[in-house]
């Protein structure tokens, strides 16, 4: 295969900040790829070059001439690029060559955890967790997980009007809802109402992406950040650990992402050891094969969130991904909050045979 042309755009992805968009050219046509990006980006990720300029676009512009040092955020554009005009050169769907690339015979479709309360960074409220997710595991097939996921995204909207007035279904950054919020509990307390109403209170568990680097303070977590104003709820991380154990007591919680700070490791060792459900590594490993072989010695988490910008490439995902199966661990292919219109990762979920992926609300 022979790249006749590439040609590299600046576009706003969905939170209205400035990625890259690559169109690559081959005797078979044109492929385009376009880079997402985050809000919560933590400290050990791939570089993602920007401008700097702070009189343009708050200096995150992408139209920095990158002869010298290229950014994770262009290199992952030609990446993907490269990747559909694999596929499309071998005559393969592209999930089937993802799946060829990794190994893999046979794939299947994943479970979708819908991210259907926003707190932390993606929103305007006071709720200091970021993330909390439905997964319908005890759906038959990908349509009806949808399907169940769309019906308590919508009862839940019905319930927190009902409770807080019509502003509380205001939507954060990944269309979650976003009331105001503080106690994390009251949260996970409707989504248990919610479940329930819809009755599929055995068919749908509850995840979390508790984000907790957002709100660590000199060795401290601060559950009221927004603003940091109340030391008096700093707690320890063995607390944080103890509410986390009462989250799994009192609901379905089966999932909980970045449970603590990203260099935190004592505490994602103690609370990995007894908690006796998945946890995930977001900012602790960020998709890097050498931050995950060190989580996996070190056993402090158990699940690898796969997102590709983190690393930069989706070879290096790849390499990321097999790492973590071989050592037993579970893996999440996700999106990021500022996305853009590229589908890559559904195909990537699929050909990598994860089971599960993670892409906002419906």
């Amino acid at each position: 295969m022979s790249i006749l042309k590439i040609i590299a755009r600046e576009i706003f992805d969905s939170s209205g900040n400035p990625t890259i968009e690559v169109d690559l050219y081959t005797s078979k046509g044109l492929f385009r790829a376009a880079v997402p990006s985050g809000a919560s980006t933590g400290i050990h990720e791939a570089l993602e070059l920007q401008d700097n300029d702070k009189t343009r676009q708050y200096g995150e512009r992408c139209l920095k001439s990158n002869k010298s040092k290229f950014g994770a955020n262009v290199i992952l554009g030609v990446s993907l690029a490269v990747c559909k005009a694999g596929a499309a050169e071998k005559g393969f769907s592209l999930f089937c060559h993802i799946a060829d690339l990794a190994g893999n015979e046979e794939v299947i479709l994943p479970v979708p955890a819908f991210n259907v309360i926003n707190g932390g960074s993606h929103a305007g409220n006071k709720l200091a967790m970021q993330e909390f997710m439905i997964l319908p595991v005890g759906a038959s097939n990908f349509k009806e997980a949808t399907c169940f996921g769309a019906e308590v995204y919508h009862n839940l909207k019905n319930v927190i009007k009902k409770k807080y007035g019509q502003d509380a279904t205001n939507v954060g950054d990944e269309g979650g809802f976003a009331p105001n919020i503080l106690e994390n509990k009251e949260a996970l307390e409707l989504l248990k109402e919610v479940i329930g109403k819809a009755g599929y209170t055995d068919k749908i568990i509850i995840g979390m992406d508790v984000a907790a680097s957002e709100f660590f303070w000199s060795g401290k977590y601060d559950l009221d950040f927004k603003p940091p104003d109340d030391p008096s709820r700093y707690i320890s991380p063995a607390e944080l650990g103890d509410l986390y154990e009462s989250f799994i007591q009192d609901y379905p919680v089966v999932s909980i992402e970045d449970p603590f700070e990203q260099d935190d490791w004592e505490a994602w060792k103690n609370f990995t050891e007894t908690a006796g459900i998945q946890v995930v590594g977001d900012e602790l490993t960020v998709t890097n094969p050498k931050h995950i072989e060190k989580a996996v010695n070190e056993k402090a988490c158990n699940c690898l969130l796969l997102k590709v910008n983190q690393i930069g490439s989706v070879t290096e995902s790849l390499q990321a991904c097999k790492l973590s199966q071989s050592n037993g661990w579970g893996v999440m292919v996700s999106h990021l909050s500022g996305e853009t219109e590229d589908t890559f990762i559904a195909d990537l979920v699929v050909g990598l045979c994860t089971g599960q992926i993670k892409t906002g609300a419906p």
